[in-house]
């Protein structure tokens, strides 16, 4: 599985450094958490810190777009350096439109849906979009636990040949069911940034086998 820190658990003061650590640390892409205190309760950073911390890295920045208006915001962070744009289903703007744009600008598509949002409801948009983010966890706050029902989600979005991550509670032990249920990335925030060793959190994380190394 690929492993993407989530710079939610971060230290915002360092947020460059953070981000090289992650990297050095054998992280395969850097996750982005946008939240804009509407859609979800809570609120984090926009499209200039995305863009202030792009230099510090060339891994991909996996941009999770937790707002109301996805679509108004698509450009901003384009040029701000997002390869991955994952929006919300459950958001208001019209979904054809928002995928259309995030890959006209050249970004790879992706729809994420809340743990209350059935998996069918992503299913019409599967030919245009790259990844679906099933979240394990409700989207607004770091640290919940892993809602492993979710996993069924996930088994029946990959009988369709989809790409997916899943974001939420992700540690040694419930990556586990993230790789039996063939999850392809897993995003994970507290359980590698505050680990000792943050190397041998990811690996641990990546090889699913439930060992802290």
């Amino acid at each position: 599985m690929l492993i993407a820190p989530s710079m939610l658990s971060s230290d915002f003061s360092k947020l460059g450094e953070e981000t090289i650590r992650m990297e050095r640390a054998g992280a395969d892409w850097i996750h982005l958490d946008v939240m804009d205190a509407h859609f979800v309760p809570n609120l984090t950073f926009g499209a200039p810190i995305v863009g202030a911390i792009r230099r510090y890295t060339k891994l991909p920045f996996d941009v999770h777009l937790m707002i109301s208006e996805p679509l108004r915001y698509v450009d901003d962070f384009l040029k701000a350096g997002a390869d991955i744009i994952s929006f919300h289903l459950e958001a208001e703007s019209s979904v054809h439109e928002t995928l259309r744009a995030i890959r006209e600008g050249g970004a790879k598509p992706a729809v994420a849906i809340k743990p209350k949002t059935p998996v069918e409801a992503v299913l019409p948009f599967l030919d245009e979009l790259d990844m679906v983010l099933v979240m394990t966890v409700e989207p607004g706050f770091g640290g919940q636990s892993f809602m492993e029902p979710m996993m069924d989600k996930v088994r029946s979005l990959k009988s369709r040949g989809v790409f997916v991550e899943v974001d939420g509670g992700i540690n040694p032990q419930t990556a586990v069911l993230a790789k039996q249920a063939g999850v392809d990335a897993c995003v994970a925030g507290t359980s590698v940034f505050h680990a000792p060793d943050a190397a041998k959190a990811i690996a641990s994380l990546r090889e699913g086998n439930g060992v802290v190394l």
